[in-house]
């Protein structure tokens, strides 16, 4: 089948479904495969409760009544139908990656975006081969702006997923060490995110930068930029006050935000600058980054029987965790706890980069510090403030004995750890 003939039938149906979970009346259902599914068996379930059409790569599902649609690689079609819709629509799309922060600067991007154009954003992390296009596919005529978010744990995918894109405008949050074990190092986490810039580059594309950040000022010297920071930069934007909430100033104006640590400072500047370039006034700029409130766990404040809590549970690399550690440790208040979770994907670098966690803690002790996983418990402490568990039972079977009262907590950890458990502790 042509690609044009299953747009055609893709603009007639409901929308895109992917799980028989949540068939909607007239979807059109892609039966995708993984590790542990297989969605052509599912197939005629979609049919069955509702689906227009469905799209398989299994001939054993096939019909020859028209409901089916065989290809040789369900996926695939997919992909191919994202990239075709969106250039059936012409929508001007700004796509992002990086180690740390892509979720809550897509967000606050589309936040400061929505002020002007109607937007079409990734919905939370849909980050990766299905969500991208699934992202792409839920444009409609009515979208004037589109925020891509793009994830990325082994090289060649951010050149994969901007393949799909295609976007005009691109941004990389920064370079870290998340996702080590499939990047195989730092060096590789840069040449994997820096894909983005080679497609940008090569299809003659503007990227935005972060002026403050060297490495990138320099992977994009011969790029069309546009800059921005604390400096003489395209856009300029001044941080007043990191010890509690943010508050930045831009063009005179003052803008109390709702997120703290002094990483999110280039989170909420990337979107003052990208609203700059798509000449969003300075005022809803200021209406846009005051009213967005972090959600899912990621550095949110809650107050729960005395504790003030930063519940940062969503996810974590040693990047990540260092900043939230050192931005804890100079924030204000009391009786600092900390309950920290292993870190994931870190492959041959796990024990090291959990113990210099351990280590960070021994020379800028907090009151309490809990770790809590398989490769904290493997860490050597000198230090009785530091307390360490192997399993989250365990740590609940000993905090259920020691009863605090309260305190100032901070809870970070990769989100296999799903430590938002605290919650419940408490």
């Amino acid at each position: 089948m042509k690609i044009e003939t299953l747009h055609s039938h893709f603009l007639h149906s409901s929308g895109i479904c992917t799980d028989t979970r949540k068939i909607t009346p007239n979807c059109l259902f892609f039966a995708l495969r993984g590790d542990n599914f297989n969605g052509n068996e599912f197939a005629q379930d979609a049919l069955d409760k509702g689906a227009y059409k469905v799209v398989i790569d299994d001939i054993r599902a096939h019909k020859n009544t028209g409901e089916t649609i065989l290809h040789g690689n369900s996926l695939v079609l997919l992909q191919k139908l994202a990239t075709f819709h969106r250039n059936y629509l012409k929508v001007p799309i700004i796509a992002l990656t990086g180690s740390n922060g892509k979720t809550t600067t897509k967000e606050l991007i589309n936040a400061v975006l929505s002020q002007k154009f109607q937007t079409t954003a990734t919905i939370g992390n849909l980050n990766n081969h299905i969500g991208v296009p699934l992202t792409l596919l839920s444009m409609t005529a009515k979208t004037e702006f589109g925020i891509v978010e793009m994830g990325a744990n082994h090289l060649n995918e951010i050149a994969q997923l901007s393949a799909i894109v295609q976007p005009d405008y691109g941004y990389i949050t920064n370079f870290g060490k998340a996702h080590l074990e499939g990047f195989g190092g730092v060096e590789g986490v840069i040449k994997g995110k820096s894909e983005l810039y080679k497609h940008l580059s090569e299809n003659e594309r503007l990227v935005f930068v972060n002026g403050n950040d060297e490495k990138q000022m320099s992977l994009t010297a011969d790029m069309n930029r546009f800059t921005f920071g604390s400096g003489d930069f395209d856009c300029s934007i001044v941080l007043k006050n990191a010890s509690g909430y943010l508050q930045i100033e831009y063009q005179g104006i003052s803008i109390q935000s709702n997120l703290i640590g002094l990483y999110n400072f280039h989170n909420i500047a990337s979107a003052i600058a990208i609203g700059q370039y798509f000449n969003v006034s300075a005022e809803n700029i200021k209406i846009a980054i005051e009213g967005y409130t972090p959600q899912n766990n990621r550095s949110q404040i809650i107050e729960k029987n005395g504790f003030h809590i930063i519940m940062d549970a969503y996810n974590a690399n040693p990047s990540s965790m260092l900043a939230a550690l050192e931005n804890f440790r100079q924030g204000k208040g009391e009786n600092k706890i900390l309950i920290l979770g292993d870190m994931f994907e870190l492959g041959e670098h796990a024990s090291t980069e959990h113990q210099k966690i351990v280590a960070y803690l021994e020379e800028h002790p907090f009151a309490m510090a809990y770790l809590i996983g398989e490769n904290f418990s493997k860490t050597h402490s000198t230090t009785s403030q530091v307390k360490l568990f192997k399993s989250f039972e365990e740590f609940t079977t000993f905090w259920s004995s020691i009863r605090l009262k309260g305190g100032n907590l901070m809870v970070k950890g990769s989100r296999g750890m799903a430590l938002e458990r605290i919650l419940d502790l408490l």
